[in-house]
């Protein structure tokens, strides 16, 4: 008779919460709509769906108001699962005293950001114990929380909204000990996501530089080794048809779609699961920032090419211990 053992278990469980995490948010979407669709159009319960439309209103500033985190979803035993499957570590270079708050940019992208997820939306990977006293909160795209159930649910493990407002306020009314997290690079950065790049969208991106210096607060570069080697990526041939839609459809909506795979459930398998690699987030050093009300265009860029050198020194110098050729640098576009 087959009975699973504890390393099948194991997997199973990674597994499943992986799939937990990238599914949820179609799941959860697509279920509100249809379900109020259908109160409105086939059922008298359509207040049901006005009521919820109301609490929407009401609560809609709340991911710019420092969301509202529950530290129980956070430290759900399902994240340490989560973790475990590739696994995901962090490292720290240097100490951060929760006496200030910080913008901490994490590089690269990848395809789904696992890392950044693991670290910073849950409390399972070791980040609190690593840095005692420091507050994170990832910083993600608006139209997360503009579904019902699924803002909640996003909100719940302490993401807030990446606008201005949303930072402004994290960073002047949550006292101190506080770290934004922002992915530079964004869903732009999807199309270099292959194994082996170490391509970055960073060249023209100096709004979380501008928000560090108008706030005076210091800025910490971060690299995740091993976050775009979770992939593979079908590159189609420059000027076909279908790489002519990729950049249409890129320019229309702006997140260029990707013909990615991973494994599958077996071994050797094709599937969208990622590779269980090893994925490690390098913390580096902060870096001070004056405070400057309205830095002009000049002092942006001034910064902004201190923080591109902090992070090239902070890739250089922990490159080989994962594997990457001392002649390979960071392409910054």
């Amino acid at each position: 008779m087959f009975w699973p053992t504890k390393k099948d278990i194991k997997t199973t469980l990674e597994v499943f919460a992986l799939f937990q995490w990238a599914l949820s948010a179609f799941l959860i979407a697509t279920t509100v709509i249809f379900v109020n669709l259908y109160l409105v159009v086939f059922t008298s319960y359509w207040p049901v769906t006005v009521l919820m439309l109301i609490w929407l209103a009401f609560d809609w500033k709340t991911p710019e108001r420092g969301g509202r985190r529950f530290t129980c979803v956070r430290r759900w035993r399902l994240w340490k699962h989560y973790c475990n499957y590739f696994p995901i570590k962090i490292l720290k270079t240097h100490d951060i005293s929760p006496s200030h708050n910080y913008i901490l940019a994490c590089h690269p992208h990848g395809l789904m950001s696992h890392s950044c997820f693991g670290h910073f939306a849950t409390d399972t990977s070791g980040f609190s114990k690593t840095f005692p006293g420091i507050t994170p909160y990832i910083l993600t795209l608006g139209a997360f929380f503009w579904v019902p159930f699924l803002r909640d649910y996003v909100m719940s493990t302490g993401a807030c909204s990446v606008s201005q407002s949303s930072m402004d306020f994290l960073l002047t009314h949550k006292g101190t000990g506080n770290m934004l997290v922002v992915v530079v690079g964004g869903l732009a950065e999807c199309r270099y996501s292959v194994p082996g790049s170490t391509t970055l969208v960073l060249k023209n991106r100096c709004g979380f530089v501008r928000m560090a210096l108008r706030h005076g607060v210091s800025l910490i570069p971060a690299y995740a080794f091993g976050e775009t080697d979770l992939y593979d990526q079908y590159i189609f041939t420059p000027g076909g048809f279908i790489n002519h839609f990729q950049k249409w459809f890129q320019k229309i909506v702006h997140v260029y779609p990707c013909a990615f795979y991973g494994r599958g459930f077996t071994k050797n398998s094709w599937g969208l699961l990622p590779y269980s690699q090893p994925v490690t987030t390098v913390v580096g050093e902060p870096l001070p920032m004056p405070k400057i009300e309205n830095p002009s265009q000049e002092i942006v860029a001034k910064y902004h090419t201190l923080y591109i050198d902090a992070l090239r020194k902070l890739f250089d110098e922990h490159k080989t211990k994962f594997g990457i050729s001392e002649t390979k640098e960071l392409v910054i576009i």
